[in-house]
């Protein structure tokens, strides 16, 4: 098993004022040539926006985007006239596909927004432009991971689909157990981040907001040292 340890504080920082973000991966104007990505995986953004602001119209091509809400609610605006708000519980794919463009943006007079943006490269280029989410039943990633994004071809129960072959699972755990997680294909790797709570694998401490890459494995043991919640995104190494 092969393991790259992101600490917390290593991440790329950006305060804008009405957005404070932080990036797993170079992003924008953080770059950090040792942080372009983990296989597939390209992008990981913590955001947080303030009461009434938000992103402007701006266009997306060929990427899988992913937006999962941790707190408050994100309202949605799109070229392809989609026009919702995501709430905690709900994820939302986009496949940017040929082009698209979209807004986000928090309508809470009182309350920040605290989502994660991920970008994963697609298996195919040029798809045409498709939107999507759902509300997950909380109670299945209770000491279990849930899964909630999946391969076009391969989707797992409820699961949102996406153009490539990875999947993004949610758990949330007890203290005091260990919880193997089983790669659905052993040639991939996972990035196991920690939106709350204490971990271990194979050695290595991750605290909130912590990240550990690993591959060449097929199995991992996580001890849960403290009540956690955990995201897990496996994808496809080259």
């Amino acid at each position: 098993m092969q393991t790259t340890y992101h600490k917390a504080n290593t991440r790329g920082k950006a305060d804008h004022g009405w957005l404070k973000s932080h990036h797993s991966f170079s992003f924008a104007s953080y770059h950090n040539p040792e942080r372009m990505g983990f296989g597939q995986l390209r992008v990981l953004n913590d955001d947080i926006v303030k009461p009434k602001m938000g992103f402007g119209t701006h266009p997306h091509q060929n990427m899988e985007i992913i937006s999962i809400p941790l707190s408050g609610a994100l309202s949605h605006k799109d070229s392809m006239d989609n026009k919702r708000a995501i709430t905690v519980g709900e994820v939302q794919v986009m496949s940017a596909g040929t082009g698209l463009q979209h807004s986000e943006f928090n309508d809470s007079k009182t309350d920040e927004v605290n989502f994660l943006q991920l970008w994963i490269q697609p298996e195919e280029l040029g798809v045409a432009p498709r939107y999507e989410q759902k509300h997950f039943d909380l109670s299945k990633r209770e000491n279990q991971f849930q899964t909630v994004v999946a391969p076009k071809d391969n989707t797992i129960d409820d699961a949102l689909w996406i153009h490539q072959q990875a999947y993004i699972s949610l758990g949330n755990f007890d203290a005091s157990q260990t919880i193997n997680f089983k790669l659905n294909n052993a040639s991939h790797g996972i990035y196991v981040f920690v939106l709350e709570g204490k971990i271990e694998i194979d050695d290595q401490t991750l605290e909130t907001k912590d990240a550990l890459g690993i591959w060449d494995t097929k199995n991992v043991a996580m001890n849960i040292q403290k009540n956690s919640k955990i995201l897990v995104v496996e994808v496809p190494m080259n």
